[in-house]
């Protein structure tokens, strides 16, 4: 008998504290990152440098390659998308109770704009305004709502979870002086315990963004042909027109 309460004590102990202290014992985090993506669809794009090595530009141009080796091309060029970046990502609960009480931004290279190439991959049409937006080229850059431009939206709220339940961010990250690279450094508060999650793009790598150059070094249309500035200028309004 004694040995049946023991276990039911047990039991109901693992239920609903047990899960959370052998995460701790694993290290695991409170927070899990279920999905990261950035949409490249709705904004022109830049690279740093052009486009000039022959493979590389056939395999932008689709001569037998793949998305993903499009991709790697396009990395190692830095891709960045122009002004402002739309970023979603999903996060895990991971504890029984948890709070995430900051997501920032985190700039971790600031350079000069990119001129080595302009790609033409959207219309020339705005996205849709997101929930959130943080401008990186404020001194402080913090995630505020469309509605009140000068409060930190996490000042005012948070967001509580569950184990496994889910929440999605739409993010837009602004940035329009400089070249950048960043990532997200989010706070969760689990148990009177903060730790630090950080999120990375979804090469592991970091996000970039990069403000609009006057003129670049190279032009490309809708499917990475090259094409002159003339034609730039017959399709887009520039400072270099």
């Amino acid at each position: 008998m004694i040995i049946a309460v023991i276990g039911v004590v047990f039991t109901a102990w693992f239920n609903a504290r047990g899960p959370d202290v052998f995460d701790k014992i694993g290290g695991e985090p409170p927070i899990k990152i279920g999905h990261v993506d950035i949409d490249y669809s709705e904004r022109d794009i830049a690279l740093r440098e052009p486009v000039t090595d022959t493979r590389e530009r056939a395999i932008l141009l689709g001569e037998g390659a793949s998305d993903s080796q499009r991709d790697a091309v396009l990395a190692r060029h830095h891709r960045a998308p122009l002004d402002h970046a739309s970023v979603t990502v999903v996060l895990i609960g991971n504890r029984t109770n948890l709070r995430i009480v900051d997501i920032e931004p985190r700039v971790l290279a600031r350079k000069p704009v990119s001129d080595g190439a302009l790609a033409f991959l959207s219309t020339a049409g705005e996205a849709d305004t997101v929930e959130l937006a943080a401008d990186l080229d404020a001194a402080a850059p913090r995630f505020t709502t469309t509605k009140d431009r000068n409060a930190s939206y996490f000042r005012k709220k948070q967001i509580d979870l569950k184990r496994d339940e889910r929440v999605t961010l739409s993010l837009t990250v602004v940035g329009k002086k400089a070249y950048y690279e960043f990532d997200f450094l989010v706070t969760a508060l689990a148990e009177d315990r903060t730790e630090q999650i950080e999120i990375k793009g979804p090469d592991k790598g970091s996000f970039r963004l990069t403000g609009r150059a006057d003129a670049y070094r190279s032009y490309y249309d809708y499917g990475w042909r090259p094409i002159s500035h003339d034609q730039v200028c017959a399709r887009r309004k520039f400072e270099g027109c």
